[in-house]
């Protein structure tokens, strides 16, 4: 199915397009929001996307991978990452596929919502779109995610991830050295990649999932693997500092 890339231009006049006549008074939020794989005439919003990655990551006081637009660029010229939208074109979110092991095993990384936008559920469709496509693109694959948010442990849960140990994750050096630039780098590799401040998640494509047990189970232990959370990293922390 062919993509229409995102353009800043107003659409044409159909007759079917009523709403469309005058989209100036249409303010984005009041817009629908498309998500889909990205293309190449999405490559122009590489900036905007790593720039608003790091800006959260700092606001939240959290190490994250630094990424550059060139290679988030490539990730999208590959057909291997999702954007959101607005009908007028404003950039609303993003995520992408990473490949390692030669592909056994997979990660949806970057997951980025523009603050407008934030706390829509947005997000959720993301990470759904994103998942779908893994699985399209890599059906053996182990499919993982390391994160520091509560939220994100969520939606990973709702989609048959179940929280691991480091071991479980690849062991290719090319993805642990992407965490050089994270913040909690040092503490990584203090505790020889076996834990740090990210919890991480695997989906295993050869294992039956009951996903509503999976989400029952989480819904269940959502304060505890908060409290959890907030235990690991500050005693981290404070293990590092000494």
């Amino acid at each position: 199915m062919a993509l229409a890339p995102i353009s800043g231009k107003s659409p044409k006049r159909t007759s079917l397009s009523p709403e469309l006549y005058f989209p100036k008074f249409k303010s984005s939020l009041e817009q629908k929001i498309i998500v889909r794989v990205a293309h190449s005439g999405d490559a122009s919003f590489a900036n905007a996307i790593t720039d608003e990655m790091a800006s959260s990551a700092k606001a939240r006081g959290t190490g994250i991978a630094k990424r550059s637009p060139d290679y988030v660029a490539k990730k999208i010229n590959e057909g291997k990452s999702v954007i959101a939208h607005t009908e007028d074109g404003t950039w609303v979110g993003f995520c992408y596929i990473e490949a390692w092991q030669h592909g056994q095993f997979v990660a949806n990384s970057g997951l980025i919502v523009a603050p407008a936008f934030r706390k829509t559920g947005i997000a959720k469709k993301i990470k759904q779109t994103i998942f779908q496509l893994s699985r399209e693109k890599y059906p053996t694959a182990k499919i993982f995610g390391l994160t520091t948010g509560l939220a994100v442990m969520k939606i990973n849960s709702e989609l048959g991830y179940e929280p691991v140990t480091y071991s479980e994750l690849t062991d290719d050096e090319e993805f642990w050295a992407g965490c050089k630039s994270c913040v909690n780098y040092d503490i990584l590799m203090s505790k020889e990649r076996k834990n740090c401040m990210c919890t991480a998640m695997l989906f295993e494509p050869k294992q039956p999932h009951d996903i509503h047990e999976v989400v029952t189970e989480f819904s269940n232990n959502s304060k505890l693997y908060e409290r959890f959370m907030k235990i690991k990293q500050s005693k981290l922390l404070n293990w590092f500092r000494k």
